[in-house]
């Protein structure tokens, strides 16, 4: 392997990869270093949805970043698709927030408003008028707002399609690969070892380890208040007449996807790193989705997974340098929304490292922000 670089990244899931990829575009030289295999952790749990709606009330420095994020994308996959030989199965398929409880109307009618300056499409629907763009929804489905622009992907593609074009780039990335501790000079970082007796200098360290991330931060005596969450997910085979949009209520989404199946997800769950599947987990999941689309009943389960996502207290991303060192860049705790975040993530984070230029995009969201 390769004993010198300009960076070393940390972590190879979807947000190292997007930044590995970025990186080379620049024309840095770049290793991934992952523990485990490419990918094979929160990024290829995901759902890969791209709809930022949901998590936004209002213009505000996440809303930017999402937004901006977001608008990526359609120009983001022909390339990505052509570099790296991966279809990543992106597709606006329309998001319908619904409510079952007029009751409720009310609150969703105000989240509406909040989300209007945002600019994405967006239309209020009775539950007939719902009903008659999704027929599979449930009788009792009293309202919605329908957002045509919001889309998804097919996480796992997504991760892939990253590290690949990043690799045909001239990036390299190992599986396997443990990083056991820093060397430095002051504040400087010159080197990482890992597990496997070799020391690989660099210019610069990335850390994007995902929900691993407070670990890492042990190295540079810097708190990183980013602990796993829990996601119990399911697939379901689409019944006889499909599901054609993506759902949200019950506090979860039932999302239709090219292969013939509809992903239900996810449980939320603060139980450390236990990542084993429950019986009340998948119950809950199946029947709040029953409520929504009550012919779920009917469908065939695929398959059952979980992920961890790294979550800080105000679930939003850390990003920018690491106080107190001088080559040391954090790109963490992007919560459930990696996928999403992953292109403008890999961007701004390759600039920085790149060429010292911080986007104002990415300011507000140092870890500085949590005090300590």
């Amino acid at each position: 392997m390769e004993t010198t670089t300009d960076v070393v990244i940390v972590g190879g899931g979807v947000i190292g990869c997007a930044i590995a990829y970025y990186l080379r575009k620049l024309g840095a030289t770049v290793t991934v270093l992952e523990r485990g295999e490419i990918g094979a952790e929160a990024s290829s749990a995901a759902a890969g949805l791209l709809a930022p709606l949901g998590s936004l009330s209002g213009p505000r420095p996440y809303a930017d970043l999402m937004l901006a994020s977001w608008n990526m994308f359609p120009s983001l996959v022909p390339e990505l698709e052509k570099t790296s030989g991966v279809h990543v199965e992106y597709e606006q398929t329309g998001v319908l927030r619904i409510v079952r409880n007029a009751k409720n109307s009310g609150s969703l009618r105000k989240r509406m408003q909040e989300w209007k300056p945002l600019g994405l499409q967006m239309q209020w629907l009775t539950g007939d008028e719902a009903r008659q763009h999704e027929p599979l929804l449930a009788p009792d489905v009293s309202a919605a707002v329908y957002a045509p622009q919001e889309a998804q992907t097919q996480a796992p593609n997504v991760v892939q399609a990253f590290a690949r074009a990043a690799a045909r780039l001239g990036a390299k990335l190992y599986s396997q690969h443990e990083v056991t501790g820093l060397e430095h000079i002051n504040n400087k970082v010159t080197a990482v070892t890992i597990n496997k007796g070799e020391t690989i200098v660099c210019d610069h360290l990335v850390i994007a380890t995902g929900a691993w991330s407070a670990r890492c931060g042990e190295w540079l005596n810097v708190t990183l208040p980013i602990s796993p969450q829990k996601g119990q997910i399911l697939t379901l085979r689409q019944p006889e007449r499909p599901l054609r949009t993506i759902i949200f209520g019950e506090a979860l989404y039932v999302a239709p996807k090219q292969d013939n199946t509809i992903v239900v997800g996810a449980t939320k769950e603060e139980v450390n790193f236990d990542t084993q599947i429950t019986a009340g987990g998948i119950a809950w999941l199946l029947n709040s989705a029953m409520h929504l689309v009550p012919v779920l009943e009917t469908c065939a389960i695929e398959q059952i997974w979980s992920g961890l996502r790294p979550k800080t207290p105000d679930s939003q991303p850390i990003l920018g340098r690491a106080p107190n060192w001088e080559n040391v860049t954090l790109a963490v705790g992007h919560s459930s929304t990696g996928i999403l975040l992953s292109p403008i993530t890999g961007k701004c984070i390759a600039e920085l490292v790149a060429r010292g230029q911080e986007d104002e995009l990415i300011k507000p969201f140092g870890v500085g922000r949590f005090g300590g």
